[in-house]
């Protein structure tokens, strides 16, 4: 399942790079990718929209419902 998610918290590479590390820890199978000009991430995987929010959000960044 492909999940986008708007995240406005995303400042630079470096912000994705946070974001990607934090959900590859939790969900290795997961495929992410970053686009920091859009403030946009999307990640391929079997977690649920939730459980991808949460672990974007423990990273210290905030989702746009």
């Amino acid at each position: 399942m492909t999940i986008t998610l708007k995240v406005p918290s995303i400042a630079c590479g470096g912000c994705g790079d946070t974001i990607t590390k934090a959900i590859t820890g939790q969900k290795p199978e997961a495929k992410v990718s970053v686009d920091v000009e859009g403030k946009v991430v999307t990640v391929d995987s079997d977690a649920s929209t939730e459980i991808i929010k949460e672990i974007i959000t423990e990273a210290g960044h905030t989702v746009e419902d």
